[in-house]
């Protein structure tokens, strides 16, 4: 939960929560409304190490699976933002950097879309990734 993690109270934080942190139709209006209605000057696109909807894209990609349909939809929106890799890298780094890469390939989009070009020029958003590292507790904020 985003307000323990952050040491919010319950409503301080506008939360959108999509397995993969993909950026569907309805989550881009989620944010536009958070940021048109509500004001919203900071948008965190959170990942977490050990991501299951990653971990389904780079089978994907990596190795032929065939996730059920549904899931597909999220593979489907992971797959353009993953990276090449380092062919001695381990299972787990690869893992660790295609969280890295789906977060920031998702604050690209935000920034790329019209609604969200019109707020950074005018001053009034700012998007960051981060990752959440699960076990231990720490959220790592990305470049």
């Amino acid at each position: 939960m985003p307000e323990l993690i952050f040491d919010a109270d319950l409503g301080e934080l506008f939360v959108v929560r999509v397995a993969g942190n993909v950026l569907s139709p309805e989550g881009a209006g989620s944010l536009q409304y958070a940021g048109s209605h509500l004001n919203t000057p900071l948008f965190v696109v959170m990942g977490h190490e050990g991501c299951g909807a990653v971990n389904a894209a780079l089978a994907t990609r990596d190795h032929g699976a065939e996730p059920k349909s549904r899931i597909q939809v999220l593979v489907n929106s992971i797959l353009p933002g993953l990276p090449d890799f380092d062919p001695e890298s381990s299972p787990e780094a690869r893992l660790s950097k295609a969280v890295a890469s789906n977060v920031r390939f998702t604050v690209r989009k935000i920034h790329e879309s019209p609604e969200g070009q019109v707020r950074h020029a005018e001053g009034r958003m700012k998007v960051v990734g981060a990752i959440y590292d699960v076990v231990t507790g720490v959220v790592r904020f990305l470049n």
